[in-house]
């Protein structure tokens, strides 16, 4: 007879969601951290230590990605450049990025983050990675407009 085994905090397999996410850090334990966690809550995770790897992997992939989680100082690219180059190749792709420095430095090293964009602070606890991740699933930047349909456009 099937027993629930659900605990608090983790999913059950109808409530999973979906979504598929490409996570970026050159730190090896903080990158497999995440990773559990968010395969613990039923993400897809794509994980890489190499940010040329994550853009070989986005390129190769037929199906979406739904977020890049990526940290922001890297020493072969910065996270907001693969974020940039990602966007280039999935334009769709929301992006969380994370770091060990305050929000300030992160400014220091000229990465500015848009009003309400939502950032997660290493270290962080399984439930505000979590909790990011689904702000940043959600979030609308205050800069972005609506698409326009290509029949929209061609009757300019």
């Amino acid at each position: 007879m099937p027993t629930d085994q659900t605990r608090e905090g983790m999913t059950t397999p109808s409530s999973k969601p979906a979504e598929t996410i490409l996570l970026v850090d050159d730190d090896r334990e903080v990158l497999s951290l995440a990773a559990d966690i968010l395969r613990a809550a039923g993400y897809v995770v794509l994980s890489t230590r190499d940010p040329h790897e994550a853009l070989r992997i986005a390129r190769s992939r037929a199906e979406p990605l739904h977020l890049l989680l990526t940290d922001i100082v890297m020493p072969l690219m910065s996270g907001r450049q693969l974020a940039e180059e990602l966007r280039g190749i999935q334009a769709d792709v929301k992006v969380l990025f994370m770091s060990a420095y305050s929000i300030e430095t992160v400014e220091d090293y000229l990465i500015l983050l848009a009003p309400g964009e939502p950032f997660v602070v290493k270290p962080f606890t399984m439930a505000e990675l979590k909790s990011k991740v689904r702000a940043a699933l959600v979030y609308r930047s205050p800069f972005s407009r609506p698409r326009v349909s290509r029949d929209e456009h061609d009757h300019d």
